[in-house]
């Protein structure tokens, strides 16, 4: 039987910029609750968290930890994260398990751009959020302003719980505004010392705690009637009140922390067991088909794999949350997704690298297990004989896009097998085999996410590679009509080839009229893979050419139209007709007339204006107002067309429409230029003409390479 039942088991995630202490809180909460005997720091490269070789030479989170802690009749699960919106894909997979979210916020910096972005996800999962103002005992540390900050961010649902009696390297006390008490810690913090409110703090404390009051009470009708009745709520009727409005994401409250110093850390974990609320006071989860899923120790067994580690000589490590019944070792459960069944052989509690076998976890727990083979993030497991599938959660899309090839000849193989692996551990790493670019592309969120998948194919999976600037999948056209002739004779010696081909090709677009002056026999319309069209005519009269022998004319069109005349892009949105010929009785065959076809529309294409595409991306950059300015004249010099700004939140959008080959470094020339304080998203928008000087480079280019390739 599970130790903790479902009603007293509490899932966290901790959030926030980098920098503001989630790991060190973490540790603190561990070493609080007995789980570690000693605390750890990021300075000495020992903490339970951060435990990854990589993370130690960084010195910050890279991948989302799971940990846990009982305090006082309570599990408390932990899930720490990293800061860096390179690693977004795991916040929003920890926030997706999580019961409650805590919000760190750096009592010397504010509200920082990451606490923006990942705050835009908390609200999209309607995750209950608790916010603490951390590094109080700073000497810069600001808890007004941090405060106001928090405030003008997130709105006047920040409600203050807590506020420091004094800041900077005297910080050591508390006050307290829930339980109208002020919580005096030693020098090393840990456990401290319960007193009352200061008679210079009462008028401050008084004020805060009829704020909290009012704002409880002023979402819930009863709670509110009490309140004008007595003039007054109690602990315990604030408490329940808080817990519904948390869940109803009405409240966000407000503490105070030294994580470094281990003070304020047990009040929050006290606040966590006793008001914030169990995966089974949550709504009950949806199922794709619109069912509801109750969180309920003796429903149905059901999972939800969120995260899955490749660990050398085990195996992948699977992490899941339970959200229905109770899952026991070696018990069979249903993929409803591969339909495939999983044995899971062991249950896992975690603690940072280490696994702790246990028995069973019940509906709402978070654990893991080993070596599912047909299972993979994102997956619903359930008992036989049921169809759960839980909405899967959306990983943002990437930022940046390098081709990677090896620096070893023969080591193809072994760099698939570890993309593979990489892409099953990290869904927001995306890989591409580009048979148009001829290169495989690594697609990811920014320079420290693939400075990470570097470090893992290198390291972990012995393969050495590089990174090189990917081929831009450029687009060829035509803007004119154009007509040639192409006679393909080859004797050799018995039977010869021969095939000659009339063409006029024109440029294709919605709602052109037919062929001019041509009698059209037949057409056919191909949607182009790459996009556009090609409409093929025949315009043949008089038997000129058989009929047997177009589909070989078209093959050789189209085999041009995969390795265009210019730049051996793609070409798209070209009608062609073949209006006449000749044919020999004997030599005319298949591959004359593919070869006459490729050669008339070669000649044609280059005498019918032709013209190069480039992808356009739309654009979108949040920054601080003050860097407005910088990040659009950086803009301006990459070819784009700034369209507009618009704020959100307490930033600034900027929305443009850029090429997409000047888009090469632009994380890194942002982040750079913002100081970390900037993100950006992009999305295809259309193909556009390259400028004149730019086109006859790219054709210079190509036609040097084509010379060198020859030789």
């Amino acid at each position: 039987m599970s130790e903790f039942d479902t009603s007293h088991v509490k899932s966290i995630v901790l959030l926030g910029h980098a920098g503001c202490g989630k790991t060190t809180l973490a540790e603190c909460m561990l070493y609080e609750a007995g789980i570690i005997t000693r605390r750890g720091s990021i300075a000495e490269k020992n903490t339970t968290g951060d435990y990854h070789e990589l993370e130690q030479e960084r010195g910050n989170s890279i991948f989302s930890k799971l940990m846990h802690a009982k305090w006082r009749g309570y599990k408390i699960n932990i899930i720490d994260t990293p800061g860096y919106d390179d690693f977004t894909g795991e916040v929003i997979s920890a926030l997706r398990v999580a019961d409650t979210g805590v919000m760190l916020l750096n009592a010397t910096a504010g509200v920082e751009v990451t606490t923006d972005i990942i705050w835009n996800y908390t609200e999209q999962f309607k995750t209950p959020m608790i916010f603490a103002v951390n590094k109080l005992d700073d000497d810069s540390a600001d808890f007004d302003s941090t405060v106001a900050e928090a405030k003008n961010h997130f709105g006047s649902k920040v409600v203050v719980v807590q506020y420091p009696r004094q800041q900077g390297a005297g910080f050591h006390e508390i006050i307290d505004v829930l339980r109208m008490t002020m919580y005096k810690f030693k020098d090393n913090g840990g456990k401290p010392e319960k007193l009352e409110i200061p008679a210079d703090e009462k008028a401050k404390a008084d004020a805060l705690h009829k704020d909290l009051v009012e704002a409880v009470a002023g979402n819930d009708e009863a709670l509110m009637e009490k309140y004008f009745d007595q003039g007054e709520l109690d602990e315990d009727d604030i408490k329940n009140g808080m817990k519904k409005a948390m869940i109803n994401h009405d409240i966000f409250p407000l503490f105070c922390l030294s994580a470094e110093r281990n003070m304020g850390s047990g009040r929050l974990m006290g606040f966590i067991d006793n008001v914030c609320p169990s995966a089974n006071e949550m709504p009950p989860q949806k199922t794709k088909s619109g069912a509801t899923l109750p969180c309920d120790a003796n429903g149905p067994a059901c999972i939800f794999v969120y995260k899955t580690v490749s660990e050398p000589h085990v195996g992948d490590l699977s992490f899941f949350k339970v959200y229905s019944g109770t899952v026991k070792s070696g018990m069979d459960l249903e993929n409803e997704t591969t339909g495939v069944s999983e044995k899971l052989n062991q249950l896992f509690l975690v603690e940072g690298n280490k696994r702790i076998n246990t028995n069973e976890l019940v509906a709402g727990d978070i654990g893991a297990t080993l070596k599912l083979k047909n299972t993979h993030v994102n997956n619903t497991l359930h008992i036989k004989g049921r169809n759960y599938e839980l909405d899967p959660i959306v990983f943002p899309l990437p930022n940046m896009t390098v081709a990677i090839e090896t620096l070893k000849k023969g080591e193809e193989e072994k760099l698939s097998q570890a993309l593979h692996q990489l892409r099953e551990e990290d869904p927001t790493l995306l890989i591409e085999f580009s048979p148009e670019l001829k290169q495989i592309l690594l697609h990811c969120q920014g320079d420290m996410h693939l400075a990470v998948a570097r470090w893992k194919i290198e390291n972990q999976y012995k393969v050495e590679v590089r990174f090189i600037k990917p081929r831009i999948p450029y687009r060829e056209t035509i803007r004119r009509m154009a007509e040639s002739t192409y006679r393909h004779k080859k004797q050799s010696g018995g039977a010869g080839q021969f095939g000659e081909v009339f063409m006029r090709i024109e440029p294709w677009h919605e709602g052109i009229p037919e062929p001019a002056g041509l009698n059209v026999r037949g057409r056919d319309t191909y949607d182009l893979d790459w996009g556009g069209k090609l409409v093929f005519y025949n315009c043949i009269v008089g038997g000129a050419i058989d009929a047997r022998f177009l589909p070989s004319i078209l093959k050789g069109v189209m085999e041009k139209m995969h390795n265009g005349p210019l730049t051996g892009s793609y070409v798209r949105d070209v009608r062609v007709c073949v209006y006449d010929g000749k044919m020999h009785p004997v030599d005319s065959n298949d591959i004359s007339f593919k070869i006459a076809g490729l050669q008339a529309f070669r000649q044609a294409f280059q005498q019918a204006d032709p013209q190069i595409l480039e992808p356009i991306y739309n654009v979108e950059v949040l920054c601080p107002d003050e860097l407005t300015g910088a990040v659009m004249g950086d803009l301006q010099t990459r070819r784009a067309l700034v369209e507009g700004i618009d704020s959100e939140g307490n930033f600034q959008k900027v929305i443009a429409k850029v090429p997409l080959a000047e888009m090469d470094g632009y994380s890194s020339s942002l982040r750079s230029l913002s100081q970390g304080r900037a993100k950006f998203k992009s999305r295809f928008h259309e193909y556009a003409p390259v400028p004149y000087d730019l086109q006859r480079k790219l054709m210079e280019d190509y036609s040097r390479k084509e010379v060198e390739e020859a030789v």
